[in-house]
Parts: structure tokens; C-alpha cells; sequence
């Protein structure tokens, strides 16, 4: 089966409203992921992991994904850049190891789309050898300066191995020389609107032009979890599909903000059921219809989808159904 085949088939919807954050250096920290509540765990061997300990890491993450006990949790691996010597070796024992129990590799400091197809090339080469399904590993592409955000819409195209385009807020920081040393807030001075937007819009629109998630950055004071809130509300209110989280404390209000509110679920629903059958034989054969007091249509159609997709990811159920007239 070709790359393309099986990509095809694992491009359903995966909720990733909060996607922890697990050094694999930490055998504890990995064993205590397992029981969070978080949509996606991402078991780190770059940053969070000294260059020293980075050989163990590998071995600590490949016997907690063959150990299992994940759940339904998205099980991802932060291996290092391209620009380290540390890549290659990480994703061939990794995937080697434990690519069986292993749902995409998440590659930090994208710069080229040519980044991806070397790890595309790479995990198929593995997948090949080991007797995977070619294709079957997704790849995360995180943007983290100034050249990967030039180059954003490559990278979402790059490959139909990538499901998400991630902002890394730190290192785009220092790329672009902003002052300020507080990841996830405004620098001091910008007093009106968000210095995050064009960066944040720029990912978005690449991510949705190329059918991929958009995935936010963490938010680096802990347990300030009203900070928290509020920054990942303003992705969230953008069209983000989650955001990165360190702390448990930050898992449930990540899986609340980037969830559609109960209301909003139901209603979309409820959109579905109506045009669909007002556009049926039963209903008139309408192109628009009355759902209440809305003019329902094609656009209704589309932005409940939206809607409808993030909520049954999220396992949401409906609290109430619409029925058809009577009359």
C-alpha cells in the first residue's frame, strides 16, 4: 500500500486539544502521562532532555510505548533538528524500537519543506525494513523562526505524512530578536492588539489550506492557570485545534477551551439534521430552509461541520436532537 493509501486512512480527526509535554529522560514523568486526561502526549528527547541523557531517553521512550497503557491518547515522539547530529538515530531507534505503538514524529525547528520528505524518506525507509504499513506514522511539523514561517505553506504541503503545524513561541522569539523573555504574553510596549497574530494566522491558513491541525505553543507560567485560559482562548477563538501543555494543571482547562461549548455542539448538530432533510425528497428539495428562528444553507452546512468535527472528537455528546415538522 502506497504512502498516500494509508495516509488517506488515518486523516480522521484526531482530537489533540491538549498536547502534554513528557521529557523521556523521566521514567516517572512517563509512567504518570499515562493516566492524564491529556488528547495527545508528545514523549520529548530535545529540549527537555540533556545531550548527555538523550541516549537513555530513547531507550526510557521506546519501553513506555511498548508498555502501553495509553488509552486513546495520540502517542507522538519529539525527536531533535535536522541541524543536530542527534536525528537520524533518534528516529531509527525509535521507530525501530516501538513504531508499532507509535502515531506520528514530531520534527522541531522546521525551516525547508525539504526537512520533511528527508524524515518522510526516513520513516519509510524504517517502515520498509520492520514491516509497517509505508505511511503509517504522521509527521508534526513544528515552526519555531523566522525562515519556517516564510516557508510555512511548503511545509504543511510537503508531505501527507504531516497532520499538524505547531507554533514554538520561545525559539521564534529569539529568532525574530523579540524583547521579551515571557513566552505566551505580549512584550512589553506592544499596547494594542496581539504581536502573536500574523504568526499564528500565518500557521493557521497553511494548516487549513493543506487539510492539517493547528496546534498552539505552550504557555510557560505553570500555574497560572487564568493565564493560561486566556492566551489559549485567543487561539482557540482563532480556529487553533489545541495547544501544547507542561503541567497537569493546564490539561483540563486546554480540553474545555478547545472544546465546542455544549450549546454550540448541539445547535451544529442539529444544523446537520435539519438541512439535511430539507434538502431531501421529504423536506422539499430546499436550498435554504428556516431552522427556528435561522436561515440555514450550504455555508450553515459547512461552518456546523466545523463544529460538529471538533466535538465528536472530543467525545461530546448531544443533549438534544431536532426532529422534523409535522405539518
Amino acid at each position: 500500500m502506497s504512502a498516500d493509501a494509508v495516509s488517506a486512512e488515518n486523516k480522521a480527526l484526531r482530537s489533540r486539544r491538549s498536547c502534554l509535554a513528557v521529557p523521556g529522560s523521566n521514567p516517572r514523568f512517563l509512567e504518570k502521562a499515562k493516566g492524564l486526561d491529556a488528547d495527545q502526549v508528545f514523549l520529548d528527547i530535545e529540549d527537555a532532555v540533556a545531550p548527555l541523557a538523550k541516549p537513555d531517553a530513547r531507550k526510557n521512550i521506546v519501553a513506555a510505548l511498548n508498555e502501553g497503557g495509553w488509552g486513546e491518547k495520540v502517542r507522538v515522539v519529539r525527536v531533535n533538528d535536522w541541524t543536530t547530529k542527534w536525528t537520524y538515530r533518534d528516529v531509527i531507534e525509535v521507530v525501530e524500537g516501538a513504531g508499532a505503538n507509535l502515531d506520528c514524529i514530531m520534527l522541531p525547528k522546521v525551516q525547508t519543506a525539504e526537512q520533511v520528505v528527508a524524515l518522510d524518506l526516513l520513516l519509510t525507509q524504517i517502515e520498509t525494513t520492520v514491516g509497517l504499513e509505508a505511511g503509517r506514522i504522521g509527521i508534526e511539523a513544528q515552526i519555531e523562526n523566522a525562515l519556517g514561517l516564510t516557508n510555512v505553506n511548503a511545509i504543511a504541503a510537503a508531505s501527507p505524512r504531516v497532520e499538524t503545524i505547531i507554533f514554538g513561541p520561545a525559539d521564534f522569539m529569539a529568532s525574530i530578536n523579540m524583547k521579551s523573555l515571557v513566552v505566551g504574553e505580549q512584550p512589553s510596549g506592544y499596547d494594542v492588539g496581539d504581536a502573536y497574530h500574523h504568526i499564528l494566522m500565518s500557521i493557521l491558513m497553511a494548516a487549513r489550506a493543506y487539510d492539517k491541525q493547528a496546534i498552539d505553543g505552550p504557555y510557560l507560567q505553570i500555574r497560572d492557570t487564568d493565564g493560561f485560559r486566556r492566551v489559549a482562548s485567543r487561539s482557540a477563538a482563532l480556529g487553533f485545534d489545541g495547544k501544547w501543555v507542561l503541567h497537569p494543571g493546564q490539561v483540563d482547562v486546554a480540553n474545555e477551551v478547545y472544546s465546542p461549548r455544549q450549546e454550540d455542539y448541539d445547535h451544529a448538530e442539529n444544523i446537520l439534521d435539519a438541512y439535511d432533510w430539507f434538502t431531501s425528497e421529504a423536506g422539499g428539495k430546499k436550498g435554504s430552509a428556516m431552522l427556528g428562528d435561522e436561515m440555514i444553507d450550504e455555508a450553515s452546512r459547512k461552518m456546523a461541520l466545523v463544529i460538529s468535527a471538533k466535538g465528536r472528537a472530543a467525545g461530546m455528546q448531544r443533549s438534544s436532537t431536532w426532529e422534523p415538522p409535522t405539518d
